[in-house]
């Protein structure tokens, strides 16, 4: 979110679009004061005040640090987490108000309800910021996700009167910078093959995890920009920041990461599917449905592996060249996560559904879901032993393609 606890004051008081304004500080006296009319009759609207009767910086006594400032005053070198008698000396005649607590986390509530009702794999990261992945929504690919990326600041703008800041890319180290290029109001595509011209010249402290002493000492050993980073010898990043991290230094400046967006709820069912580029008959096509298949059983395999499920429904999704929708699934006795046990059943649901019109979307899904741990401590049987069985399936049930 664009200076998402500024911008929810500017909600209140906007009167102060525009004007320098930064949150932060303890409430005092003069906060209260501002909300009574100056007879001292009742309370006033906030959205009349008038604005020279709001508290100034200069006037600030205290340790307090400033939360976050409107774009105004950061042009005057004012930021999050800077002391505010510092703040005063470079931007003196900035308004300055406490934090509402309960507003902000009225506004983050609802801003990340707004996504979830489009996207619905959002990951908390804090009151205002979030990551979403878009590889399941509809249309989550159009124009490298900047037609969904349009859709969800526009609902957010909407539901809230806020504006927010998207970075979209390959994974999150690169969508998390991505999201600072083009604030406020703005949307950062980022493709794989940008990585040399639009990473690289970066400095080292703008990837997400390196912070102000690994930077200082990349800085004394030479290291600037991520791009000299990504040049350094795996082992030297090592010898000098240990093993582990050295290691995860080399791969971000190289644009690597494979953490997954982990939503706060668990998940019922993890699924995969495509939307063909040409619609695919399952006769004529057959090699090439095999093909897409199977890739989209093994894909929710290494995701199911990947963060710890496994499950023991089974289904596929079909849709037709005159958009009817067919699904069907079929239940294990035993949950899996295995590639080939997936790939078998699914099989088996494409017994059960008419294949005599054109194809134009593929889907697979597995639901019922617990954790393995879970399953294993409630004595389950090992995975692997539905993946032996898998691995020899009957051939009067083989999978149709």
């Amino acid at each position: 979110m664009d200076a998402f606890f500024a911008s929810v004051e500017l909600l209140r008081y906007p009167q102060l679009q525009g004007l320098p304004v930064v949150i932060g500080g303890g409430r005092r006296r003069v906060d209260d004061l501002l909300l009574q009319s100056p007879d001292g009759t009742g309370p006033r609207e906030p959205c009349f005040i008038p604005v020279a009767d709001f508290p100034l910086l200069k006037d600030y006594v205290g340790r307090g640090v400033i939360t976050t400032a409107t774009y105004a005053a950061r042009q005057f070198g004012v930021g999050s987490a800077m002391g505010m008698m510092k703040a005063a000396r470079l931007c003196p005649q900035a308004i300055v108000l406490p934090v509402d607590f309960d507003e902000v986390r009225k506004y983050s509530r609802l801003f990340k309800r707004t996504i979830t009702d489009i996207a619905p794999v959002m990951q908390d990261r804090g009151v205002d910021e979030v990551y979403i992945d878009f590889t399941d929504v509809p249309g989550g690919q159009r124009e490298g996700g900047r037609v969904l990326a349009r859709l969800i600041q526009k609902s957010i703008f909407d539901a809230t009167g806020l504006t927010c800041s998207i970075g979209v890319a390959p994974n999150r180290l690169l969508a998390k910078m991505a999201s600072e290029f083009n604030k406020p109001n703005g949307i950062s595509i980022v493709y794989a093959e940008d990585l040399q011209t639009t990473i690289w010249p970066l400095n080292v402290r703008k990837i997400n995890g390196i912070g102000p002493k690994a930077g200082e000492k990349l800085a004394l050993l030479g290291v600037h920009t991520i791009g000299e980073l990504a040049e350094q010898d795996p082992q030297w990043l090592m010898g000098h920041f240990g093993k582990s991290t050295g290691a995860w230094m080399h791969r971000v400046a190289w644009g690597q990461d494979d953490s997954p967006v982990v939503t706060e709820s668990e998940p019922v069912s993890m699924s995969r599917e495509t939307t063909f580029e040409r619609d695919l008959h399952a006769v004529r096509d057959k090699a090439e449905l095999s093909r897409i298949f199977t890739d989209l059983c093994q894909r929710v395999a290494e995701d199911l592996q990947r963060k710890g499920y496994v499950g023991k429904t089974i289904g596929i999704k079909l849709r037709y060249d005159d958009f009817r929708t067919a699904t069907r699934d079929h239940t294990l006795p035993a949950p899996t996560q295995d590639a080939a046990t997936i790939r078998h059943t699914a099989g088996l649901c494409l017994k059960r559904v008419p294949l005599d019109r054109r194809l134009r979307l593929l889907g697979v899904r597995v639901g019922a879901l617990v954790r393995l741990s879970e399953h294993l401590l409630s004595g389950g049987e090992p995975v692997c032993a539905a993946t032996r069985q898998a691995r020899h399936p009957d051939p009067h049930t083989a999978p149709l393609f």
